[in-house]
């Protein structure tokens, strides 16, 4: 990239179930708050924001039209993505570059504990001709995508199980996580099936929180911060949204998503080069096809990683570290913050009791889920 930029400051609420104490603007207000005291900005030292929301998915419509309030926004420039974090994070790196600005925070949020029915927005999204009035609940695209993965690649059933016992028993030890638990393997493997063969524990179950980021240009991000984390590369891709037309065994989006991340950062060998990753596992085979897709291993071969330990903390390739979403919780548009936020905490050394040793350069990857195909990639370095 031709203008170095960083992430000189990371703030979050945490993530839990429900919270019904705080609003969807008192989550991203003490989120801003503790990324600009970590970042030792002002909001009027800010030039610009990038606000996430899409709508209803706070339960509020057009909620982002309250965000400038409580992020120190007002009378200031701010843009609003309706996609992923990490979109809206590329659209700020994409503004520091411009060099309209020196600074720039980057929100997102969920207050899915807000909808009443969760399902309704995801369903809405599907071919109004074709898909909708077949009245099905969504997770039976994830169904048949996951039983097209396994026959493709040859994985099997234990082995996604697997992805569930290790992220929910790294959420364990993560103080932000809302979900984190020790599971047998064949607790999950006979969970009550949902679509076959995705079972309830194979779904990533929803949470509310909030996180918001600083980023800024090298010249001042050294001058701010002790720590700062270098964004090396950032992509994003949106495959068909037809059902009838994709492909179904395999995450085309993040493959084309990682590959322009990876040109960015100069990196030709992912697997040799990538220490560790936060990548998108809201429902546990997703884990699986997403790392085959970034190249981090063979086709076919992240299941029996999976089995063998080489993804696990004490693995040669730890993913999801922070439990990832099956154990963090399903953040919808804002998952991407939360991949985000546990690489920069990992490469800062401050993921606690999780905390990785010897890492410098991470991979975090977002889904905006179903029924999409959109996905996208940032490289970080310390």
């Amino acid at each position: 990239m031709n203008q170095e930029i960083a992430v000189i400051g990371v703030g979050t609420t945490g993530f839990r179930a429900t919270t019904p104490d705080l609003s969807y603007r008192e989550l991203t207000y003490e989120a801003a708050k503790k990324a600009y005291l970590d970042a030792n900005v002002e909001p009027k030292e800010i030039g610009a924001f990038v606000a996430t929301s899409e709508d209803f998915c706070e339960g509020y419509s057009i909620a982002d039209e309250y965000s400038p309030d409580q992020l120190g926004a007002v009378l200031k420039p701010i843009y609003t993505v309706p996609g992923d974090f990490l979109q809206s994070m590329g659209s700020g790196v994409m503004m520091l570059r411009s060099g309209l600005y020196n600074v720039v925070a980057v929100q997102a949020l969920s207050k899915a504990s807000n909808m009443l029915t969760k399902s309704d927005l995801s369903d809405f999204a599907l071919d109004p001709v074709y898909n909708r009035p077949l009245k099905e609940h969504s997770d039976y695209i994830a169904g048949m995508e996951m039983n097209r993965y396994l026959y493709e690649t040859g994985a099997i059933r234990e082995q996604c199980a697997r992805v569930v016992v290790k992220n929910k028993r790294n959420a364990m030890f993560n103080p932000l996580a809302g979900y984190g638990c020790d599971l047998p393997l064949e607790y999950v493997l006979t969970s009550e099936m949902v679509s076959y063969p995705l079972t309830e524990l194979d779904i990533s179950q929803y949470s509310d929180g909030a996180v918001v980021i600083v980023m800024a240009k090298a010249d001042v991000a050294k001058s701010l911060s002790k720590k700062p984390i270098w964004v090396r590369g950032i992509s994003w891709c949106s495959d068909t949204p037809g059902l009838e037309t994709r492909d179904w065994g395999k995450a085309v989006y993040a493959e084309i998503a990682g590959d322009k991340a990876y040109k960015m950062a100069g990196i030709r060998s992912p697997r040799s080069e990538i220490d560790f990753a936060e990548i998108n596992d809201e429902f546990s085979y997703k884990e699986l096809q997403h790392l085959e897709a970034l190249r981090l291993c063979n086709p076919g071969e992240a299941g029996k990683l999976t089995m063998d330990g080489v993804t696990e903390i004490s693995g040669d390739l730890p993913v999801n570290p922070s439990g990832g979403c099956l154990g963090v919780g399903n953040l919808m548009d804002c998952n991407g913050g939360q991949k985000v936020l546990d690489v920069v905490l990992q490469l800062r050394g401050e993921a606690g009791h999780n905390q990785l040793s010897d890492v410098s350069t991470g991979l975090a990857m977002s889904w905006r889920g179903l029924p999409t195909t959109t996905g996208a990639v940032a490289i970080l370095s310390n």
